[in-house]
């Protein structure tokens, strides 16, 4: 008997809505992902992988539109779910990384804070257990005295923290599937490195499926 892949997506078709007419992104885009397998989406700037990512994870921009296709997660798709039963899928059984951290965190929130918030929505954590079961989801991430950074702001670490602080927040819940549009290419290079080591080595631990996108090949 075959597997169920984790995502499969067939035929997908984004259309978006400018002033001067339509423009078709994506045509008839089709890909799948298996449990624990990692996938790397590769292209030019501007071809549509991370519009091929917001599109699963139901985060199109207004002028942005889905004409065909499906997006099968868990047996549901999840181009087809309503907001309320996507927001639920998203952080608990599907996670995504963005390129630029200090913009995908709360600058006025800790960021222990900020992993703690997603453990007690998504994870079943109490408001008293969360912020040491943070905590430890730092130091699985290998920030330095993580009782110390979880204290901090996002504005206070550097970006290669910031970003290991969102690998923390986007996996504390150990989901099936992480999505990381463009993680590390605003990182230095040997950063880039750390931070694609850590996630071939979370995925490994948890069976994470990762879908990878980049523009650059290497």
């Amino acid at each position: 008997m075959t597997a169920v892949p984790t995502l499969a997506v067939d035929d997908l078709s984004v259309e978006f809505r400018t002033r001067s007419g339509v423009v078709k992104v994506l045509e008839h885009v089709g890909f799948h992902v298996d449990r624990g397998e990692k996938v790397a989406l590769v292209g030019e700037s501007g071809s549509g992988k991370s519009v091929t990512a917001f599109a699963v994870m139901g985060i199109l921009d207004a002028a942005g539109r889905v004409t065909s296709g499906r997006a099968m997660f868990g047996g549901s798709d999840l181009l087809a779910l309503s907001e309320h039963d996507l927001a639920e899928q998203r952080g608990r059984e599907l996670s995504m990384i963005f390129q630029n951290p200090r913009t995908a965190l709360n600058p006025i929130r800790r960021v222990g804070r900020q992993i703690a918030d997603v453990l007690v929505r998504h994870g079943g954590a109490t408001r008293n257990d969360a912020p040491r079961a943070a905590i430890e989801m730092l130091k699985k991430v290998r920030i330095p005295d993580p009782e110390r950074r979880a204290e901090a702001y996002p504005f206070e670490l550097s970006g290669g923290m910031c970003q290991r602080v969102a690998i923390a927040r986007a996996t504390v819940v150990r989901p099936r599937l992480l999505i990381c549009d463009e993680a590390v290419s605003a990182l230095d290079v040997s950063v880039q490195a750390q931070i694609v080591n850590l996630l071939h080595d979370l995925s490994r631990r948890h069976g994470m499926a990762l879908l990878f996108i980049s523009h650059n090949l290497a």
